[in-house]
């Protein structure tokens, strides 16, 4: 639609970054601040995209360090399009298909900062339908960055409701039925988490004959069963991410990103074993705990030297080991 030396506005285009089913993605320069931003143009422009001005309002209010910002939407020369920052660095899909299974150490850091990128959007209400490692960016120091919240209610709309929207392999059962809730992204990270771990997909893209088997959970086997170095609790954790019943499943990010941070916590790794005789009171001790935690919503916290996810209560980064 664009092409190379191209002035839109005041955007001038100097290549293209990629296309995918929602539209083209090119790098342009901000010639008025001298600045580089990406531009996403939607390749179903015959729909009214005033009515979609309101999608990017609610992204603009996204303002968290491991999601892409969404500056601004702008019709120019009658082409709708959407500013964003541009991140230089590699998507998680490719580091995937040339390194396989990634260090597990990388992989929960990886996890916990899509996790908090997550989290921080479902408490601003915004559900993202179609999270994959091609919609993960690792920038600089293996900070990460998640793209395209939003873009599938685009989509949507602009299919006029007779689309599924997702990616098969990462979509949740709900999905096939048209149906999204904060759990189905929950279930997309499910299948990242799966994928970073082993260096596969935990199956293949679902056929129409599959469903019924993807929904009674049939098509899924443990991360650990590929992986032997996989701990048993992270192998829990993705398996419970990714339970075919919503009830089953974390329902927010954030309880994933609790269960994650909990297990990377030096104290759950040298956590002495408790003397019988105190076990029972200490399970009350830890059931009355848990209940004050489920009242409290604790902001997200980051590391003031990684800039990585904070356990709410933790004085330590899990990460690089700095006191907070």
């Amino acid at each position: 639609m664009f092409f190379r030396g191209q002035l839109i506005g005041k955007y001038k285009i100097l290549q293209t970054l990629g296309s995918g089913g929602f539209g083209t993605v090119y790098l342009a320069e901000d010639t008025w601040i001298g600045k580089k931003v990406a531009l996403k143009v939607p390749h179903k422009q015959g729909v009214d995209f005033g009515e979609l001005l309101r999608e990017p309002r609610l992204l603009a209010s996204l303002n968290h360090p491991n999601i892409v910002t969404i500056m601004t939407a702008e019709k120019q020369e009658n082409v709708f399009f959407i500013v964003m920052e541009f991140v230089p660095g590699e998507s998680l899909e490719h580091i995937i298909a040339r390194e396989g299974a990634l260090d597990l150490a990388t992989s929960l850091d990886y996890i916990c900062q899509i996790c908090n990128a997550v989290d921080h959007a479902h408490r601003q209400n915004v559900l993202h339908r179609d999270l994959r490692p091609s919609n993960v960016i690792v920038a600089d120091r293996g900070m990460l960055k998640v793209a395209d919240f939003g873009t599938s209610r685009f989509l949507e709309i602009a299919a006029h409701g007779t689309t599924v929207i997702g990616s098969p392999p990462y979509m949740a059962p709900e999905q096939f039925r048209g149906k999204a809730v904060f759990a189905s992204d929950v279930y997309s990270i499910g299948v990242t988490m799966y994928q970073m771990l082993t260096g596969v997909l935990p199956y293949g893209t679902p056929a129409p004959a599959d469903l019924d088997r993807l929904m009674r959970g049939e098509l899924l086997t443990t991360p650990r069963s590929k992986n032997p170095r996989i701990p048993r609790a992270i192998s829990d954790i993705v398996m419970k991410a990714m339970a075919p019943e919503i009830h089953a499943r974390y329902q927010r990010a954030g309880e994933l990103l609790d269960d994650l941070l909990a297990e990377r916590a030096p104290a759950a790794v040298h956590r002495p074993a408790r003397p019988a005789a105190d076990a029972g009171a200490s399970e009350d001790v830890h059931e009355i705990h848990s209940r004050l935690k489920a009242r409290e919503a604790p902001q997200p916290r980051f590391c003031w030297h990684c800039r990585k996810p904070l356990h709410a209560r933790s004085d330590r980064c899990p990460f690089c080991g700095e006191a907070q």
